[in-house]
């Protein structure tokens, strides 16, 4: 799990800075009203507004925040309207690349994603094209300083029932199946532990290492996507070795 782990470090520290700029409250609100819209304003009953909720809390969203946006996808208070559409396609160096995006305007994402693909040297493909490369699964992430010691972290998770816990420099990463989700992510809420991100997502089966400029092409292209107003969540098969993490910053 060592290439995910560092996947999961880069896409944290992302989130944290997305977080100070508001960007990332203004993506959980958006997952927020779409869940509530297409199944519900009850998150007892809509397994995807709870995983949307748990997100957003995740991100530290406020409470308030989180009512209104559940109130505006499920038509009690007025709000906009969105659509789910998935991109999928290459990155430099043969990088697999899903994009999940919120949009209002297809005729307008659809363009914008062509165009950021091809400025950092990749190119959107066709549906299905990289999807099978990728496997759905639950994933917690706990700043180390902020977790019991490691023999304990571990028996928490996998009494839990995760799949797997893997410490990588400063952060641990907890993978569960997507079923064991919210109950891995209760037992560890109840054993006073605070997660930095919990949220579903996409792993890669198989990764593509690259290095010198198609690592930090492959990282511009993350980093130009996930700062799309329309996009999600970005999901990628690449690993890094981590001298050129260093190097890269």
């Amino acid at each position: 799990m060592a290439g995910h782990s560092k996947w999961a470090n880069i896409k944290h520290r992302k989130a944290r800075v997305d977080a100070q700029r508001g960007k990332l409250w203004s993506k959980c609100s958006r997952a927020i009203i779409v869940a509530a819209k297409n199944g519900g304003g009850d998150p007892a009953a809509n397994l995807t507004l709870r995983y949307a909720i748990e997100e957003a809390k995740a991100a530290n969203m406020p409470k308030d925040t989180i009512e209104r946006a559940v109130k505006k996808g499920a038509g009690e208070l007025d709000g906009e309207s969105y659509e789910d559409v998935r991109y999928e396609g290459y990155g430099p160096g043969g990088v697999a690349v899903i994009v999940d995006c919120l949009t209002d305007n297809r005729n307008r994402t659809a363009p914008e994603m062509r165009l950021i693909f091809g400025k950092y040297g990749g190119n959107l493909g066709a549906t299905g094209c990289v999807s099978y490369m990728f496997e759905q699964k639950g994933v917690i992430t706990i700043e180390k300083d902020k977790a019991p010691d490691e023999e304990r972290m571990m028996d928490l998770a996998i009494e839990a029932g995760a799949e797997d816990a893997a410490l990588d420099g400063d952060t641990w990463t907890i993978t569960t199946a997507p079923a064991d989700f919210l109950t891995v992510k209760e037992a560890i809420d109840n054993a006073g532990v605070e997660a930095a991100s919990a949220s579903i997502t996409m792993e890669p089966n198989n990764t593509v290492e690259v290095r010198g400029g198609d690592a930090k092409r492959v990282l511009a292209l993350y980093e130009a996507l996930e700062d799309n107003d329309d996009v999600q969540k970005v999901y990628a098969n690449f690993d890094i070795p981590d001298e050129e993490l260093a190097e890269l910053g």
